[in-house]
């Protein structure tokens, strides 16, 4: 699921985006910050058809083997089961999977190779000829060898890689959280009832994560001049164009996170945006980055701007 530091970093694009951009309508930079959260989404819902496609083809790969010019037994009789797999059936009676699929506009029809080149590794595999002599058909068992092909397969596909970065221009970022999504999912499917199984949240409080991500924003946007000077201040040896615009950028959702969120300890803070700048900026940034917010906080503390709520969260 989506995390406060994932969520922060798509603030952190999408003011990126903004500060590069001639185009300074804030509202369409918010409903990007959206749509980028929703699209994680999208491609959760797109992986889970995936794996209905490849379960699909088994159909059309016994079709192809029986009508060979000359068919083996084998060929004649193919194992069906993985078509009729417990845990794509529930998936494909789930009410809101159906729904997010139609949502999204989900078809797998531009590149039929790809569930093709799935399947093939699938069937050539030891785990697929252990799970097709199982007799243990219970939906753990079932799961067992979607997890199989999820992990061992599909993220290792270099074709499946491919044709998720070029719709996605997010899925190298998101990958780790979209791992944890269709983790989420074999796990929350466990019951015989498809009913009773559920798709995984994208966050755990969607409508209070919402509004953080938006009010992280737009404060950062509305008062950059106020949080620039707090750098700027702490900045004088530096001339202003050897400071890279994602460490200043980083620097300013950092202190108005500070600002503004009283629920957030400190500490939290300081460490989340250190975090991120160990990824998103320069080898040296996170210790440079550390050094200015240090002083900012102590000048912060000292005018009464820091205000939180709850013991300890000023440490």
């Amino acid at each position: 699921m989506l995390n406060r530091r994932h969520l922060r970093i798509k603030v952190l694009q999408t003011l990126y985006a903004y500060n590069q951009s001639e185009e300074k309508e804030v509202s369409k930079f918010e409903k990007s910050l959206l749509n980028s959260v929703d699209q994680v989404y999208e491609m959760y819902i797109w992986l889970l058809n995936l794996l209905i496609e490849v379960a699909d083809y088994t159909a059309i790969d016994a079709e192809g083997r029986a009508r060979k010019h000359l068919p083996t037994e084998n060929d004649l009789n193919s194992n069906l089961r993985f078509q009729n797999n417990a845990f794509i059936e529930s998936l494909r009676k789930n009410g809101k999977f159906i729904d997010q699929t139609k949502k999204y506009r989900v078809s797998w029809a531009f590149d039929p190779e790809i569930a093709r080149e799935i399947f093939q590794s699938l069937k050539n595999s030891e785990e697929y000829e252990a799970y097709l002599n199982n007799d243990d058909h219970s939906i753990a068992a079932e799961k067992d060898i979607i997890k199989y092909i999820f992990k061992r397969i599909i993220l290792q596909l270099p074709s499946v890689e491919q044709v998720f970065e070029e719709k996605f221009i997010n899925w190298q970022l998101d990958k780790e959280v979209l791992q944890a999504l269709v983790a989420k999912t074999f796990k929350n499917f466990s019951s015989v009832e498809s009913s009773n199984n559920h798709l995984a949240e994208l966050t755990p409080n969607w409508d209070e994560d919402r509004e953080f991500i938006l009010d992280l924003f737009i404060l950062a946007v509305s008062h950059s001049d106020e949080y620039q000077s707090f750098i700027s201040g702490k900045t004088k040896n530096w001339e202003a164009d050897r400071i890279a615009l994602m460490d200043t950028l980083i620097m300013r959702l950092a202190i108005c996170e500070l600002i503004n969120f009283s629920s957030i300890p400190v500490k939290v803070t300081i460490n989340e945006y250190i975090e991120i700048s160990k990824v998103f900026s320069t080898p040296k940034s996170n210790t440079f980055i550390n050094g200015i917010l240090d002083k900012v906080l102590s000048e912060l503390k000292t005018s009464g701007r820091i205000r939180k709520q709850g013991r300890g969260l000023n440490e």
